[in-house]
């Protein structure tokens, strides 16, 4: 079973060596993605702005793989800050319905400017 990149110019181009989804048989990661609009610009200043941006390009690589939100088992949330938490988890919550994912938060630090990053693990079909 091959190993297929998912790239959609509706989310940020990888600045490294990397792809912004892969998909294997049903199972599609979508790698960390943050605040950055297609063009690469920062899009926010406040941690809620960041996860809205954030989550929308998670949803843009999970369509061009072929997912939805619907197809999330798993999140992980990357914060610079414990003190975001509760902002992060307001703008999460109006993206997620039952049956929600299972998610892990932790916290890192991550690039001047940027506050979040968010990855997703789909599995398609049943």
């Amino acid at each position: 079973m091959p190993k297929t990149e998912i790239r959609t110019e509706q989310a940020p181009a990888p600045v490294a060596k990397f792809s912004q989804g892969v998909r294997k048989g049903n199972v599609l990661q979508v790698a960390g993605q943050v605040a950055f609009d297609a063009t690469g610009a920062v899009v926010g200043e406040t941690v809620a702005e960041q996860t809205a941006q954030a989550l929308r390009n998670v949803v843009a690589v999970l369509e061009a793989g072929g997912a939805s939100l619907d197809d999330v088992v798993m999140l992980r949330v990357y914060l610079t800050d414990t003190a975001h938490f509760a902002e992060m988890n307001e703008v999460y919550n109006q993206f997620m319905s039952e049956p929600y994912p299972a998610r892990t938060t932790v916290y890192v630090g991550l690039p001047a400017g940027l506050l979040v990053e968010i990855d997703a693990l789909a599995v398609l079909g049943d």
